[in-house]
């Protein structure tokens, strides 16, 4: 599994960002591990694909936008597209003029996403409004929520940005680990409170002010050196009320009351993408593939399956009685979510499902490295 790391400069007059590029296997050997074979494909579940589209390659952590009937997509060199999620009906599409890192952050109205020059860019309807230069990178989407721009930056920074204006409200500054994920971390809104993830910490912060009303810690650094050192928390979560669960990086899976700021219970679990569950479940996928499920209201495990072993698992998606992830062949499994049985699996174009897949409209949404858009339809 190729993970990149963002390192921060050992000076602090330099006070720099770079890239550190860190093969980190998944085995004890070089060995590459064969993917579990596939069986014949149950066919249990109905899928038909309703519609597809296309948009340029994507090699950056892409949170495909769900906002009501809507979603919204980037791709790498700046092509920003919404489709209607019924249809797949194109309903705006525009570039941004530049290399795309994080994104996409949307309300329905105002969409955003941050650039690899460090460019936060914010369109209204798909016209561009503003655009503000960083001080950092960021690899997690902005969040558009209540009239404003939130956003998570490589250097634990928070700043809050007027989304009508481009005015910033406000910055907070923390320190921590040197090391972060090349990956979108978390950043969503919990009533009236921005749930943030910084290191192994679920932080609570009041929107208006970026004053921090609580911290709950899911995992705490440990080890001799930063890569085992790292913490981070990672997207998706799930979310359930106001009751949030989310990964710590290769760490541990917990669940927080949102609400008050309590840590419900943590659990260890060594997986590098996010979360997803129901009123009963939190589902999660580990880094060698393994789908864990955890009862959400003490964590206990309910039943593990290692049927797709070693397929480079996206974050799974909860869909109706079954969980659905894609695979680096392109493949997109909906398994049993209560007892993680393969009920069917559909095909997309063949490359990786970059994304973790989203629901909206009723439509299953996943995309492709390659850039390709798919819509399918349970039934």
């Amino acid at each position: 599994m190729k993970l990149d790391l963002l390192l921060r400069a050992a000076t602090r007059v330099a006070f720099g960002l770079f890239v550190l590029g860190s093969l980190v296997s998944c085995s004890s050997g070089s060995e590459k591990l064969r993917p579990a074979e596939l069986a014949p494909n149950a066919g249990l579940l109905g899928v038909r694909l309703a519609w597809s589209s296309k948009v340029g390659t994507i090699d950056f952590p892409l949170q495909v936008n769900v906002n009501g009937n809507t979603v919204t997509v980037a791709s790498s060199d700046g092509v920003m597209a919404s489709f209607d999620a019924r249809t797949g009906k194109e309903l705006w599409r525009t570039s941004v003029g530049a290399q795309v890192a994080a994104g996409v952050g949307s309300d329905g109205r105002f969409a955003a996403v941050v650039t690899r020059g460090n460019e936060l860019i914010v369109l209204d309807a798909g016209r561009e409004m503003w655009r503000q230069k960083l001080s950092a990178q960021s690899f997690t989407p902005p969040l558009v929520a209540g009239g404003r721009v939130f956003l998570l930056a490589a250097d634990r920074s928070l700043v809050a940005y007027d989304a009508q204006s481009g005015r910033k409200l406000w910055n907070q500054q923390r320190p921590g680990e040197s090391l972060v994920l090349r990956q979108s971390g978390v950043l969503l809104a919990v009533g009236d409170t921005l749930v943030a993830g910084l290191s192994g910490r679920l932080v609570g912060i009041n929107p208006s002010s970026g004053a921090t009303r609580w911290e709950s810690p899911i995992a705490s650094p440990r080890g001799t050196n930063d890569i085992e050192r790292l913490v981070d928390l990672v997207g998706r979560v799930s979310r359930e009320g106001d009751v949030v669960c989310a990964r710590a990086f290769q760490a541990a899976v917990g669940c927080v009351d949102a609400a008050r700021g309590n840590l419900l219970w943590t659990k260890p679990a060594n997986g590098s993408v996010g979360v997803h569950g129901d009123d009963k479940y939190v589902f999660g996928v580990e880094s060698d593939g393994k789908i864990v499920t955890w009862r959400r209201t003490d964590g206990e495990r309910v039943w593990v399956s290692e049927r797709l072993r070693y397929r480079s698992l996206t974050a799974p998606l909860v869909v109706g009685r079954s969980i659905a992830v894609g695979d680096d062949s392109g493949l997109v499994h909906l398994l049993s979510r209560e007892d993680g049985s393969p009920l069917t699996r559909v095909a997309t174009d063949g490359s990786a499902i970059v994304a973790a897949p989203v629901l909206a409209a009723g439509t299953l949404v996943v995309v492709t490295r390659s850039g390709g858009i798919f819509g399918f339809k349970p039934e």
